[in-house]
């Protein structure tokens, strides 16, 4: 992330957009604003967007639908560089329905509206420091801790971390997030990613769900904690086009998940 962050909010209530352009730029932060939903992709195209550090999508735009918005950005396969970008979303929707919804499509976390700008802002740094955590993982690690968060922050390093089990040889690259297994690219989200890596880790641990969600937002609302199945139903496809007949990741009924043996 550069040293002054480069934020694309996209909203088209005034009001909104103005309160959350001067509490970033309080910040010290850069600010895109755009108000509608037919302007992002090309916006993601031109020069000034390669030192984006976050998007601050409204799911609820006049011209379109930021859900299906950010699978696009997650999907299109020429903006490589913003497949991974931080992705909020605004939304007025309260059902749960709604929110998994959101982290199921690419998103990295969310906040209903009404919301207090600082919480949104806290929120940005929160996933920034856990991005930076992850760039810093070590190429080995001999924790056996029983919490999740034990796991994700010993033995730190900018070095590409190697990991063998039974289901093979994985890659995990910082300095693109690129995860890599039996030689070929998985194409996840921030969260699956960040989970496949927890998993990873500690292949002998049972991670519980509420565990899995702590590693992955730093304001977890642990009422969602059955979107993991979700993540972890779409890191199971994401392995199964690769080779389907490796059973990568186990099921302990009642407890939550562990990673082959190593």
């Amino acid at each position: 992330m550069s040293p002054c962050p480069h934020i694309l909010l996209v909203e088209d209530d005034p009001a909104i957009a103005m309160s959350l352009k001067v509490t970033c730029k309080r910040e010290g932060w850069r600010i895109t604003w755009l108000d509608n939903a037919s302007s992002v992709l090309p916006m993601l195209h031109r020069d000034e967007a390669r030192d984006l550090s976050a998007i601050i999508l409204d799911v609820g735009l006049p011209d379109g639908d930021g859900l299906s918005l950010c699978q696009q950005i997650r999907h299109t396969t020429d903006i490589d560089t913003l497949k991974d970008i931080p992705i909020v979303f605004l939304t007025a929707r309260s059902e749960e329905v709604d929110r998994i919804l959101g982290l199921e499509m690419g998103g990295d976390d969310y906040c209903a509206k009404p919301f207090s700008p600082r919480e949104l802002v806290a929120r940005l740094k929160a996933i920034w420091r856990r991005e930076q955590l992850l760039s810093q993982q070590s190429t080995h690690t001999t924790s056996t801790d029983n919490t999740i968060n034990d796991t994700l922050s010993n033995n730190m390093s900018e070095q590409a971390l190697t990991f063998e089990c039974q289901s093979g040889v994985w890659h995990y690259q910082p300095l693109n997030y690129s995860l890599m297994w039996q030689g070929q690219k998985l194409e996840l989200s921030n969260t699956e990613r960040k989970i496949l890596l927890a998993l990873l880790k500690a292949p002998n641990q049972v991670f519980s769900r509420e565990q899995l969600l702590n590693a992955v937002s730093d304001y977890p609302d642990h009422r969602l904690a059955r979107t993991i199945d979700s993540h972890v139903k779409s890191i199971r496809k994401q392995l199964a086009i690769i080779d389907s007949s490796v059973d990568v990741i186990h099921t302990h009924r009642g407890l939550g998940y562990a990673l082959c043996p190593a």
